[in-house]
């Protein structure tokens, strides 16, 4: 039994408890808010029996084992190494940090206290995606990654109302590059490495971040397109294309149905859709460090992480999307 902790009472979190409470080795026992009635509240309807509102505090406590972190994105890394200085396991949400220099603290902190960090990055974990990973081979020689993935935001009605809310709010490290466009740079990672040229444009929002972008990128051999979006929506699938065939992905974020479709006209359905909650698989991964010793996932690695976060920071330097964390 994995002990958790939480950060953040918000709708992933619920969906991370809803999602992890299906594994037999977890539970819940602590939650962290800022004022006590909501932590109260929040733990009372998902069966924590410990609140905390002091953060040091929590890190001292012998009630949990791990934290799932799912606080604004320029929360995460001082949280994280705090949590970790104490021999917290980490399950930080995505993006792990607000820049690299963010990301190398915690990264020092997991191996110096010798504790599982790992990025809550749920698609690279899911079934679909691990058919993607033992199929890729049969495309031949890789030419193209060609992934989108827009979904326009429910919080910018109130945002051209003139309700700027923290998802479009460059203090805590947000925007559609951060919230979006991670889920189909993280995959290109793990599957690719990292790229040999970057270049970036974007829409920019009168808040300060950004609304939508286009990334470009170089590899020796082939080069990656793609396209996010928090203020459109898309309705296409991606694909990754091969000199043998190509490789359709219904949901780059949360990989589900996946084909191959050759170029002689024969398909083949490699992965369907899966009836699991999507961040179960996140879960089952960090757990199962935790029991076996490990510290570092393979797919949600360091590397795969850091070089993840050079790609962002590139992406926002060309951009010019500046965060008061990166001062």
């Amino acid at each position: 039994m994995v002990r958790f902790g939480i950060i953040g009472t918000n709708k992933i979190t619920v969906q991370f408890i809803e999602a992890a409470s299906t594994l037999p080795d977890f539970k819940l026992t602590a939650v962290y808010s800022r004022t006590e009635e909501r932590g109260r509240e929040f733990a009372e309807q998902h069966g924590a029996e410990h609140v905390f509102t002091d953060l040091e505090e929590m890190a001292q406590s012998d009630v949990l084992d791990a934290v799932y972190i799912a606080s604004p994105n320029s929360y995460h890394s001082k949280q994280a190494v705090l949590l970790m200085q104490h021999g917290k396991h980490i399950l930080c949400e995505k993006p792990m940090a607000s820049n690299s220099k963010e990301l190398a603290d915690m990264v020092a902190a997991a191996e110096a206290n010798k504790v599982v960090l790992m990025e809550a990055m749920k698609s690279t974990l899911m079934p679909g995606f691990k058919a993607m990973q033992e199929h890729l081979f049969k495309l031949g020689q890789v030419r193209k990654y060609m992934v989108n993935y827009c979904q326009y935001s429910s919080r910018y009605d109130a945002y051209k109302q003139g309700d700027i809310q923290n998802a479009f709010k460059p203090e805590f490290s947000n925007g559609s590059l951060m919230d979006i466009g991670i889920y189909c740079i993280y995959p290109m990672v793990v599957l690719f490495g990292q790229p040999e040229n970057v270049k970036a444009t974007s829409v920019m929002l009168e808040s300060g971040v950004d609304g939508e972008g286009s990334i470009v990128l170089q590899y020796k051999d082939m080069e990656g397109v793609i396209s996010y979006s928090k203020i459109t929506n898309s309705y296409l699938p991606s694909e990754i294309q091969g000199e043998e065939g190509s490789m359709i992905i219904d949901h780059i974020n949360a990989p589900g149905a996946v084909t191959l479709r050759y170029r002689n006209g024969d398909s083949l359905q490699i992965s369907e859709r899966s009836e699991a909650p999507a961040m179960k698989y996140e879960a089952a991964e960090f757990i199962g460090l935790i029991q076996s010793g490990e510290l570092q996932s393979a797919n949600n690695s360091h590397q795969h992480s850091s070089i993840t976060m050079e790609i962002m920071d590139t992406v926002r330097k060309q951009i010019g999307l500046v965060y008061p964390a990166d001062r």
